[in-house]
């Protein structure tokens, strides 16, 4: 019991000391440099930029353990509720009424007070990684391709830097940063990208951002909306499509040509 306490101690702390970190921090201590066996997937990464501290794979971390941690205190729960109710169950000619010893103070408050804090500690380590991690999709990537979006029913409309308007379909270069700064015309949307673990809010009158690394050239990853919007909500889905950056590079010269052009 000693040991299983002193472990959650230390968790609670190290929560604290994460929480303290991530307040006081400059937003460049974040990155992280990509494990080896993650290598071939930074083909596209240049060697400034294989610093950037990608969120997706730490959300994919958070959230597994928030799946074991309720696992484990839903598995914990049942048994000990079991255990009671087969423990404390009425036999034929039991008393009517159980009984059980007195607590002492310190007894009744420790049955409280070390309970709460086991689970208030597992809550702390959760919630001060999700805040790191937070504030990690939060600072954005200096070296980026920023595009704007125009979310609006039943679309999304994006516009590159050169010009370039497309619209449902969004292509860009493997191992560079995108932002997308994002209003919308009508109601509120949310543009989601599965793939990339991101997901923000598009409204009227208010400018917001999201920023994801596509690190792979020759997939494409679904968009969609995760607000409920109207009633053709559910047709609102887009689709990203990642180019080496020689492919991006003659796409978005041929489109600001053609753009030029038709202007």
């Amino acid at each position: 019991m000693n040991r299983i306490l002193k472990h959650w101690a230390a968790t609670a702390l190290i929560a604290v000391s994460n929480v303290a970190m991530a307040a006081g921090g400059d937003g460049q201590s974040s990155g992280q440099t990509p494990a080896s066996g993650n290598i071939a997937k930074l083909q596209y990464l240049h060697k400034g930029e294989a610093r950037i501290a990608d969120p997706a794979p730490g959300w994919d971390y958070l959230w597994k353990e928030v799946l074991i941690d309720i696992t484990v205190i839903g598995i914990l729960f049942a048994l000990m509720t079991a255990f009671f109710i087969w423990r404390y169950r009425r036999v034929p000619g039991g008393p009517q009424v159980g009984s059980a010893p007195k607590l002492s103070p310190a007894a009744a408050i420790g049955w409280a007070v070390i309970p709460a804090f086991v689970f208030l500690a597992d809550d702390l380590f959760l919630a001060a990684n999700g805040w790191v991690l937070w504030n990690k999709f939060r600072d954005v990537p200096a070296d980026r391709l920023e595009i704007h979006l125009e979310s609006g029913m039943y679309s999304w409309d994006y516009t590159y830097p050169n010009g370039v308007q497309t619209q449902n379909e969004l292509v860009v270069p493997a191992g560079k940063a995108i932002l997308l700064r994002m209003t919308s015309r009508d109601t509120l949307h949310s543009h989601f990208i599965p793939d990339f673990r991101v997901k923000e809010d598009s409204m009227p009158g208010r400018t917001t951002f999201l920023w994801f690394l596509p690190r792979e050239a020759g997939k494409e990853h679904v968009v969609t909306c995760a607000e409920y919007c109207g009633v053709m909500h559910s047709y609102m889905a887009g689709r990203i499509i990642v180019k080496t950056p020689e492919e991006f590079k003659q796409w978005y010269e041929a489109g600001a040509a053609a753009a030029k052009r038709s202007s």
